[in-house]
């Protein structure tokens, strides 16, 4: 065997070794090794799915999921997004002011400006569908002082809303749209609720960003007062309180049994930063019911009255007058003094109510809905425990006096109010070098410059005028196109709105943005949205 030969069978086995060893070592090291199943596809290792694990505990977990899941879309259709402007003579407020949480601020500064002379204050809120003829219930709150109110359903239309009329006593209002076909919400009964219920609240926190969400809790109690974190300006008080997460914006929306049912009007919260803590209280719907009843019947709300003054009965209370258990309302005195119906038919100060037609009384919210919403002139069975035992009187009850209700600007079946003027309601101006620099365009931008934007018009939601964008530090919108054809001038653009399709324009818009300009398509209705 030749030399060569020699050294070729060395090197093939210091091959052969280097192999052997490299294997050896890969195997040690749990290096992956490729195929060539590898080496022919991607390169990646196709991942073949597996079952989920079969955890038959779990299952009762899952088909309450699905429960909460089936609730949320059977009854969101009937939750509707709340928008109410207030010109600046009706709204207290002349600038924004946010109750941020501790330690959080705007950027740059702590507040937004002022609101510019004669733009509108909005506020939102939620409310839902009771009819399918357009009646929607809210909070009185919600659109209190309010100079123009927009509904949002959960399929995008909005309607102007006429307000049918509002009760500031038990925070309830009723709106109207000029719609049918609607999903009514299913009213189901406060009274049956327990406490340690599970409930759903849906409705829009925080304003637009957050619309139509819905969070879990559970009935926290039932016949909340006044606390001192709680508005208490409110003469009918029995809240229901729940820890499902509520925030501003929720005002107004449904409060959700398991069952699919309305049980209450999710109207405030105790907090000390204005946020969130836990606490929520909604109004009952019981309550809510007879209320909304008096406004779409009659246009207003009546209350009758026994003429006492009242508070919850004490452990002390029970205990002097022998009862069995702590509850009842105690009569501290009568209003008015002396001609109160309730004095006048027997009863005395001391007393303490325990029914009212034999319907056990436990605080003074429950005696307020059994007696305030009946007719004048109607009679009621008191019974009441005494020192001497208990009695029963009969009480004709009288009116509270002059119904303290913001009204609707007509009856129930008045015309909707005027629309607003038809075109966008836009004030353009031709675009220049000059005004394309100042705006953070590239000075050959040609377009139309969204110089001011009428109150109430259709474009006032979709596209950011000159005007604003100060108030706002952002940048205005150029309009540069109008259904596909480029507008230089105001002649331009009015023959452009001429090609509305089905009473929508097509806009092309640009903006700068962070040192770029971005285009983005705009479509608005024209004339009354």
């Amino acid at each position: 065997m030749s030399t060569n030969s020699k050294n070729w069978f060395k090197f093939g086995g210091l091959v052969a070794l280097a192999f052997v060893l490299g294997l050896f070592f890969a195997g040690l090291l749990d290096v992956p090794r490729t195929t060539v199943a590898q080496q022919s596809g991607s390169g990646a290792t196709p991942i073949i799915p597996v079952d989920a694990p079969r955890i038959p505990e779990a299952k009762p977990l899952a088909d309450l999921s699905d429960a909460y899941s089936a609730i949320a879309e059977a009854v969101r259709p009937s939750v509707v997004f709340v928008q109410a402007e207030r010109s600046e003579a009706a709204s207290p407020r002349t600038t924004r002011k946010l109750n941020l949480p501790p330690g959080f601020k705007l950027p740059d500064r702590d507040q937004p400006p002022a609101l510019p002379d004669g733009r509108p204050d909005r506020s939102t809120g939620s409310g839902f569908i009771v009819s399918a003829d357009g009646y929607i219930v809210t909070n009185a709150h919600v659109i209190e002082g309010a100079s123009r109110v927009r509904v949002g359903l959960l399929d995008g239309r909005t309607f102007d809303a006429r307000l049918v009329g509002a009760d500031p006593n038990t925070d309830v209002a009723v709106l109207r749209i000029d719609a049918t076909g609607l999903t009514p919400a299913a009213l189901g009964s406060s009274a049956k609720l327990r406490v340690g219920e599970w409930v759903l609240a849906i409705g829009n926190p925080l304003g637009d960003d957050l619309t139509f969400s819905v969070t879990q809790g559970i009935v926290s109690a039932k016949g909340r007062g006044p606390t001192a974190l709680v508005r208490s300006n409110l003469d009918i008080q029995d809240f229901i309180q729940t820890d499902a997460a509520i925030n501003r914006g929720n005002s107004g929306g449904p409060l959700i049994n398991v069952r699919g049912e309305v049980v209450g009007i999710n109207s405030a919260i105790a907090s000390l930063t204005g946020y969130y803590q836990g606490y929520a209280f909604a109004v009952p719907i019981d309550l809510a019911r007879a209320v909304m009843n008096q406004i779409i019947e009659h246009g207003r709300v009546e209350r009758t009255k026994l003429g006492v003054l009242v508070e919850n009965a004490t452990a002390e209370d029970a205990a002097y007058l022998g009862l069995d258990t702590i509850g009842g309302v105690k009569i501290n005195d009568f209003e008015p003094a002396n001609d109160s119906p309730a004095k006048r038919a027997g009863l005395e100060a001391g007393d303490v109510i325990i029914a009212i037609d034999g319907e056990p009384v436990k605080y003074t919210a429950q005696l307020q809905q059994l007696v305030g919403f009946r007719r004048a002139g109607e009679t009621v069975r008191v019974e009441v425990a005494r020192r001497t035992g208990r009695k029963e009187f009969t009480v004709r009850l009288e009116n509270v006096g002059k119904p303290d209700l913001i009204a609707g600007d007509s009856a129930p079946d008045a015309a909707p109010a005027a629309a607003p003027p038809s075109g966008l309601g836009l004030v353009v101006e031709p675009l220049t070098a000059t005004t394309a620099s100042q705006v953070g365009l590239p000075s050959n931008t040609r377009g139309l410059l969204v110089r001011k934007i009428a109150p109430g018009s259709p474009a006032e939601e979709r596209l950011l005028s000159a005007e604003d964008a100060a108030f706002s530090r952002s940048a205005p919108d150029v309009i540069t196109e109008v259904e596909g054809r480029a507008v230089r001038t105001e002649a331009d653009f009015r023959g452009a709105l001429t090609n509305a399709r089905n009473g929508v324009i097509s806009l092309t818009v640009v903006t700068a943005s962070q040192g770029t300009a971005q285009s983005r398509v705009v479509r608005v209705r024209v004339g009354a949205p």
